[in-house]
């Protein structure tokens, strides 16, 4: 009998070619430009351009002829450099421990800023004297340094994230007194000295106001069955400390209305009649808007809201009102007439 040859089982099929290294196309590092690392870091990228430049804080990609770009090394670097300074670590030091890579340290310089207690250092020659680009806060605590820094920076995120840093572990009368005041005053010292600073001022005022809108709650049942109203007086323009004085205010359950600026006397004596307040706070800045005879002419009514003013404005004190000469008087006296 014949035997047939059977046929060659088929062959494999021959895997695919590999290079020689598999993985180099998904090593191969993503790096940003200043603008995605600005944006990723929440900081301004002239920021970015200065610890550049001042602390080698730089990005390490020096590809020929385009622009230099960051890399994963170079952002675990800034991330640690912004953590320290909007903690209020000086920027030299935060920039010394941002290159030594040791995420160790960070921490244990972060666990040492927390709480009223943490030091406290003067400012330099040129801080005392008010001019050059910091502001004057001798012996202020560490988040009023960094909410200085980044006010002059003109660094909006960061200096909303440390207002609401120090909100939410302190409170707003705290964060008010120790933090926000310092700056405002060191601003103040400056715009005097050299005549600069406005935008700062403003700059710093909305951050503070949204750092404020963010950590009041709704108040859906208040202690005070009738309102508080906040308003500035006619021709004030400054309305910061009504939202810092509501936001301590909702600390305590207390619901507030605010008015907002320039508000006229004939509208402020509508809102008191058409609301019936327990209490009614102006806010003077400046000594021209503090009027006393506007403040006799709101209405007279039964029960009569508490009147209550605030602020260097009021030279004199209109007949028949309190000056609550800070914010925690004010909550103090506000709280008393709405039964809370």
């Amino acid at each position: 009998m014949r035997t047939v040859p059977s046929e060659p089982p088929p062959s494999p099929p021959s895997p695919p070619s590999l290079p020689s290294e598999p993985f180099a196309a998904i090593t191969t590092p993503v790096t940003l430009t200043v603008a995605a690392v600005a944006r990723r870091l929440g900081v301004a990228p002239a920021t970015l351009r200065t610890w550049d430049r001042r602390y080698g804080l730089g990005p390490s990609d020096h590809t020929s002829g385009s622009h230099r770009r960051y890399g994963p090394s170079d952002l675990v670097r800034l991330d640690a450099m912004r953590r320290l300074t909007r903690a209020g670590v000086s920027p030299g030091e935060a920039a010394r421990v941002a290159r030594g890579g040791s995420d160790g340290r960070v921490r244990a310089i972060d666990g040492q800023l927390d709480g009223p207690d943490a030091p406290r250092e003067a400012g330099s020659a040129s801080a005392r004297a008010g001019g050059g680009r910091v502001i004057a806060m001798p012996s202020s605590s560490r988040a009023a340094r960094g909410l200085g820094r980044a006010a002059m920076a003109l660094d909006s995120p960061s200096a909303t994230d440390i207002v609401s840093t120090e909100l939410r572990r302190h409170g707003v009368v705290w964060t008010w007194e120790q933090v926000v005041v310092p700056v405002l005053r060191g601003i103040g010292r400056r715009w005097a000295t050299t005549g600069e600073g406005v935008e700062v001022e403003h700059l710093l005022s909305e951050s503070v106001i949204s750092a404020l809108t963010r950590h009041q709650l709704p108040l859906p049942d208040p202690v005070n069955p009738r309102p508080v109203l906040l308003a500035a007086a006619e021709d004030e323009l400054h309305t910061l400390p009504l939202f810092a004085l509501a936001g301590a205010l909702a600390e305590r359950q207390i619901g507030s209305r605010i008015l907002g600026a320039r508000v006229p006397v004939g509208a402020l004596a509508d809102a008191v009649r058409r609301s019936g307040p327990a209490a009614v706070f102006i806010w003077s800045q400046l000594a021209g808007t503090g009027d006393p005879a506007k403040v006799s002419a709101l209405p007279s009514l039964r029960p009569g809201p508490a009147v209550i003013v605030g602020g260097p404005g009021w030279v004199v004190v209109p007949p028949g009102t309190v000056l609550a000469a800070d914010l925690r008087t004010a909550v103090d006296l506000i709280a008393v007439a709405a039964g809370a």
